[in-house]
């Protein structure tokens, strides 16, 4: 063991320290934390090569960088979808750059977080407060903001799920064939329908949306009595456009989802559908 009279022959105790951490122990620190060689080294000097001290400095140093970072827009990221024995989870993880979002490292992350999302049905909150750790470790590696903003149950005797690329999720419950069903997440992919049914719109949303289409017809000059005829029209035209079962089906557009449904002998109870940074300013 080096002692004091050894300090001599180096110039500084920086120069010291540097010596007793070897490549051996730069290789335990990177394969334990997953950082970078030269963050590993610097870690290691600075704990006088103590590697339990290092790790818990890089642990502390990965939490102060975390806060720096939680002010950082994350509107990129993925959305992931696990089923099992008729549940569904939907989950967005987000970070602030495309590139991140296909890095290995933070897809491995959201789709531990799903797994465990599925097994225990947690809230959001559970979820953020379980996997914290973790989530500052990997924003300290990557160098980015990274949360986790949603997390969505679905439950069915028959559920499909469509993913459009990394950044749409739909899952879809109700009863039907299998292809049926996969047919129509993919419509809620691409058309992003509000309800499942044209009477499920909520009557404030219609009352909106009616003394909307009212004012136009009335600047149209048109009578309020006739404006108000006009106006019957118009809304079964909006509460089918918002609205699955009344939207044109994008696969046979001269027909309904709800025409196709009908003629498949399937029918939808209920849908998810998340898309990546939507809502986020």
């Amino acid at each position: 063991m080096l002692g004091p009279c050894f300090l001599p022959y180096f110039e500084s105790n920086e120069e010291y320290r540097m010596a007793t951490v070897t490549a051996a122990l730069v290789k335990e620190l990177r394969e334990r934390t997953g950082a970078g060689m030269m963050e590993c080294k610097k870690a290691l000097v600075e704990a006088n090569a103590d590697i339990e001290l290092a790790i818990e400095n890089m642990r502390k140093s990965g939490a102060a960088k975390a806060a720096k970072k939680a002010g950082n827009v994350a509107a990129e990221g993925a959305i992931i979808i696990k089923e099992e024995n008729g549940v569904a989870v939907l989950l967005e993880v987000n970070c602030q750059t495309d590139f991140v979002a296909k890095d290995g490292n933070f897809t491995a992350f959201a789709e531990e977080v799903a797994a465990a999302a599925l097994a225990s049905k947690a809230t959001v909150e559970e979820l953020q407060a379980q996997f914290e750790d973790a989530r500052v470790a990997l924003v300290a590696k990557i160098g980015e903001n990274i949360t986790i903003r949603r997390v969505e149950y679905v439950q069915g005797t028959a559920i499909a799920s469509y993913r459009h690329g990394e950044k749409i999720g739909v899952v879809v419950a109700g009863e039907g064939d299998a292809e049926t069903l996969k047919h129509v997440a993919m419509h809620v992919a691409a058309s992003k329908p509000e309800f499942v049914n044209p009477e499920d719109v909520p009557a404030d949303v219609v009352e909106k949306e009616k003394a909307v289409q009212v004012e136009i017809a009335m600047n149209e000059g048109k009578p309020a009595e006739i404006a108000e005829k006009m106006v019957v029209g118009r809304m079964k035209k909006f509460t089918g456009e918002i609205s699955l079962t009344g939207q044109a089906f994008i696969m046979e557009p001269k027909k309904t989802v709800g025409e196709m449904l009908k003629e498949k002998g399937a029918s939808v109870s209920t849908f998810v559908r998340l898309e990546v940074g939507e809502g986020i300013e």
